[in-house]
C-alpha cells in the first residue's frame, strides 16, 4: 500500500515501536498493521479487536513473538489513529491499569483538542 495523501496520520500519546524491546520482526509487522490502519483498513482478529472498555473506536493491536505478545491499543478518530498505550502483555486478561491509563490518556487527549 502506498501512501495516497488522504492517509490519516499517526498521534502517538505514550509508547514507542522499537528494536530492542520489539524484535525486527514485530517492529515490521506493526509497521505494516499501522499502515493499514492509516490507509483506511478496519483490521480484526487476530491482529486487533475491539477494546470497549476503553471507549468508543478502541481497540487493541496484536503483535505476538515467540515469547513476548505485544499489545498496542489505538482509537480509530475522523482525521487520524491515535495510539494510546504499548505494553507487554503477560497474562489473558488485560491490566486493570492499562485500561484506566488508557482512558486517562484519552480524556486528555480529547480535552486538549476541544480547547484548540
Amino acid at each position: 500500500m502506498r501512501p495516497t495523501g488522504k492517509d490519516k496520520p499517526l498521534v502517538w500519546l505514550h509508547g514507542e515501536i522499537r528494536t530492542p524491546p520489539f524484535s525486527r520482526e514485530a517492529r515490521i509487522e506493526t509497521g505494516m498493521l499501522l499502515r493499514l490502519l492509516q490507509g483506511g483498513v478496519t483490521l480484526q482478529m487476530p491482529e486487533s479487536r475491539p477494546m470497549c472498555t476503553i471507549g468508543p473506536r478502541c481497540h487493541e493491536l496484536r503483535v505476538d513473538e515467540a515469547s513476548v505478545s505485544w499489545r498496542i491499543v489505538y482509537r480509530v478518530d475522523p482525521d487520524a489513529i491515535i495510539i494510546v498505550h504499548v505494553f507487554q502483555k503477560q497474562s489473558q486478561r488485560t491490566p486493570r491499569q492499562a485500561i484506566e491509563t488508557c482512558k486517562r490518556r484519552l480524556a486528555r487527549y480529547d480535552a486538549a483538542v476541544r480547547e484548540s
